[in-house]
C-alpha cells in the first residue's frame, strides 16, 4: 500500500500536524503577497530543500508530484502565451514552491494525524451547522491516501498502451483513468457506508 508519508525522525516529523498545516497556509499567503522574483526564488529553495531533504531517492520524491508539476507547467505556458514572461516566471515560482511545501507536510505527517488536524479545524464550522467536521477530515485523508494509487494507475495505463503499440498521450489516458478512479471511489464509499463511518 503506497502512501505519501515518508518514514523519518527529523524536526518536521515531531511537529504537530496542525502546526504544519498552519505554517503551510502562512507560507502560501506570503508567496502570493509578493511578486519579487528573489523572494519567490528563496521560498522555492527553502520548500525544495525541505522536501528533498527527507531522504528519498530523487525518482521516488518526484513521482507523486508528476501530475501537479505538469499542471504547473501548463499554467505557466498559458501565462507565457497570453500574458508575459515575468508573469509566467512568478506563477512557476509561486506554485512550485507551494507544491513542494505541501508535499513536505504530507510526507512528514501520518494520515491519521492529518485527518485529526483537519477535523479539529473544521469543528467551528460544524458548530455553525455548515459542515460535518468528521466528513471533511475523512475526505481530505482519502484524497491524500489515494493520490499515489492514481499515479500508479496512470503508469499502468501508459504501459498498457505502449505494450499494444499505441501512443500514450496524456489526453488519451485521461478518460480511462477517470473511469477507473470513479469506480474505485464508489467501492470505497460503499465500504465506508457499510462500516457506518460517515454520519447521516
Amino acid at each position: 500500500m503506497r502512501t505519501l508519508y515518508v518514514e523519518g525522525r527529523g524536526l518536521l516529523y515531531r511537529m504537530p500536524a496542525g502546526a504544519k498545516i498552519a505554517a503551510l497556509m502562512v507560507f502560501g499567503v506570503l508567496l502570493f503577497l509578493t511578486r519579487e522574483v528573489p523572494w519567490l526564488g528563496l521560498g522555492l529553495l527553502l520548500a525544495g530543500a525541505s522536501y528533498f531533504g527527507l531522504g528519498q531517492r530523487l525518482r521516488s520524491a518526484i513521482a507523486p508530484l508528476t501530475f501537479v508539476l505538469l499542471t504547473v507547467t501548463i499554467v505557466a505556458l498559458f501565462n507565457l502565451v497570453f500574458v508575459s514572461l515575468d508573469d509566467a516566471l512568478v506563477t512557476v515560482l509561486r506554485l512550485t514552491a507551494l507544491v513542494f511545501a505541501a508535499a513536505t507536510v504530507t510526507a512528514t505527517t501520518p494520515i491519521g494525524d492529518f485527518i485529526a488536524a483537519i477535523t479539529m479545524a473544521a469543528r467551528p464550522l460544524e458548530s455553525l451547522g455548515l459542515v460535518r467536521a468528521d466528513d471533511i477530515g475523512l475526505a481530505v485523508g482519502l484524497v491524500i491516501r489515494f493520490l499515489p494509487d492514481i499515479v500508479s494507475r496512470y503508469d499502468a495505463l501508459k504501459l498498457a498502451h505502449q505494450a499494444r503499440g499505441l501512443k500514450s498521450k496524456p489526453l488519451t489516458l485521461l478518460g480511462p483513468l477517470i473511469i477507473l478512479t470513479l469506480r474505485d471511489a464508489d467501492k470505497v464509499a460503499d465500504a465506508i457506508d457499510a462500516r457506518g463511518i460517515r454520519k447521516r
